[in-house]
């Protein structure tokens, strides 16, 4: 699993015109799936991404986690994550997980991330074409791979 994370002051994600998810501050994660990916990965991601210390203390340094600063979370599926692009110009997907894969990692990704931050966690809509808006705040952008822990 790979995920690219975005402390924001807001973000939102709208579908045929319809906001489907809408934060205020917190972290817009984008997650890609691929096929060799396990619920170990899930957990080790959610473990990370909530003690994660980005967010400003009383002395203006980034030393909080999302918890401690009541911030809110969307999760956006995103295949082009794991894009492979070592030749030509064209990428291939073919790492990318099939969807009787990734629906139901994505689908668990978001639970466990909901219940670790103890409140709903926002999603987009899996293939779906969505409008992502978002404010990075910082700005300060982390990706993270589980197939790269150390």
């Amino acid at each position: 699993m790979r995920i690219v994370i975005q402390r924001v002051s807001h973000a939102s994600v709208t579908i045929e015109g319809k906001v489907k998810s809408k934060i205020g501050k917190g972290y817009l994660i984008l997650l890609g799936i691929e096929s060799s990916d396990t619920e170990e990965d899930i957990d080790w991601l959610v473990k990370k991404v909530i003690g994660l210390r980005v967010f400003d203390d009383e002395n203006g340094v980034m030393n909080l986690p999302i918890t401690e600063v009541d911030g809110e979370i969307i999760v956006v599926s995103q295949f082009t994550l794991m894009a492979s692009y070592k030749k030509g110009n064209r990428p291939s997907w073919i790492r990318a997980a099939k969807h009787e894969i990734s629906i139901p990692l994505y689908e668990t990704f978001c639970t466990r991330l909901s219940e670790a931050l103890g409140k709903p966690v926002g999603t987009g809509e899996f293939g779906a074409d969505m409008k992502v808006e978002l404010l990075n705040d910082g700005p300060v952008t982390i990706c993270m791979d589980t197939h790269n822990k150390e």
